[in-house]
């Protein structure tokens, strides 16, 4: 099973020092924050992508570039590529291109994004979201694994005798897992392709994502790609820890209580009480995130939010540092009872070995 942490790089004010970082601090920030993951002995780092304030992450591709040659280990992903508003020819060679970079240690979550005005922008409509990330999302498949492609539809100027390059590595293209937090029209499209599928479910209740990942995986089954039970499932999560429970609870607080998404609304115990958010001592988190697998199933990848809502860089490499003591017996309670038939996450080592394309 991997673990790792995924950034939204948002630049938000400090609220117990009122200070807010600039933007060159905040993105080298998250390339300290990947390179202390792999430092510690997590399997992944992952990097949002978003085009507005108060958000830095505007091209992934070059961040994780940077980190990947900075990095030996680490799988380099995206928390959310926006496949509605890139174009697919792009999405394509960019990371075709970053794959041949990272030796391979590439994959994606495919996404439409929590930003409506992102669609004019980039010379799109929000109604047309899922038809956009249906049509898109077909057309880049073929740019993978075809080498020449004759392609015409409804958002995008025809392709004639098109060849992508760089071709992917190893004639095998980049995983991808599709992310939702509300619409089974993508978790339906992540089990028609076999891809996997991520929930990130920060912000509601488990119930609400039960429901997707229990029809991903029905639909998974249905079209042929193995038992329910061995459907790829990510999920994201949120946690603060520190040595006494209290001594976490009164440091986060003010940081809760002031995010940008959540603040101002239900209480901290309210929150922790009704999503993954986990706030207390290194055996609270590792209590609560073991309940994920009774939730949902078997999954292959846990990625924990630690960066948001303004903590400084310090402060979230000492979280770093506790993640890191405790992946371990994530790890080995994670592996207890798992049955055997039930994947891993897909990495290109594997699919390499076993020929997929």
């Amino acid at each position: 099973m991997q673990f790792g942490v995924f950034t939204v790089g948002d630049v938000t004010p400090d609220p117990t020092t009122g200070r807010t970082p600039t933007e060159a601090e905040r993105i080298k920030a998250m390339v300290a924050i990947a390179l202390k993951a792999e430092e510690v002995g997590l399997d992944v780092f992952a990097t949002g992508e978003h085009h507005n304030p108060p958000f830095v992450p505007s091209s992934p591709t070059t961040m994780l570039g940077y980190i990947a040659a900075r990095t030996e280990r680490l799988v380099l992903s995206t928390a959310t590529t926006l496949i509605t508003t890139n174009d697919p020819v792009k999405i394509a060679e960019d990371y075709a291109m970053l794959q041949h970079l990272a030796d391979g240690r590439v994959d994606l979550i495919m996404g439409r994004g929590n930003t409506g005005p992102v669609y004019p922008w980039f010379g799109r409509d929000i109604r047309d979201g899922i038809d956009l990330a249906i049509e898109n999302y077909a057309l880049l498949r073929r740019l993978w694994r075809e080498d020449v492609v004759d392609w015409e539809g409804k958002h995008r100027t025809p392709l004639q005798s098109f060849t992508s390059t760089p071709r992917p590595l190893d004639d095998v293209p980049p995983f991808v897992w599709h992310g939702s937090i509300r619409s089974p029209e993508i978790a339906e499209q992540a089990a028609y392709y076999g891809d996997g599928f991520f929930a990130n479910h920060i912000f509601w209740p488990k119930e609400h994502f039960q429901r997707l990942i229990t029809f991903y995986r029905e639909r998974f089954e249905h079209y042929g790609h193995g038992a329910a039970h061995q459907a790829i499932v990510g999920l994201g999560g949120q946690v603060f820890m520190r040595r006494n429970s209290q001594d976490a609870v009164r440091e986060f607080r003010p940081y809760f209580d002031n995010a940008p998404v959540y603040g101002h609304g239900p209480s901290l115990e309210e929150f922790t009480s009704q999503t993954p958010l986990t706030v207390g001592s290194p055996q609270e988190v590792i209590d609560k995130t073991l309940t994920f697998r009774q939730h949902f199933g078997d999954y292959q990848r846990q990625l924990f939010l630690m960066d948001h809502a303004g903590l400084p860089l310090k402060t979230v490499l000492e979280q770093l540092d506790h993640l890191g003591e405790i992946v371990p017996t994530l790890r080995r309670e994670f592996a207890v009872g798992r049955p055997a038939d039930v994947p891993e996450a897909p990495t290109h080592a594997s699919m390499l070995k076993a020929g997929v394309r």
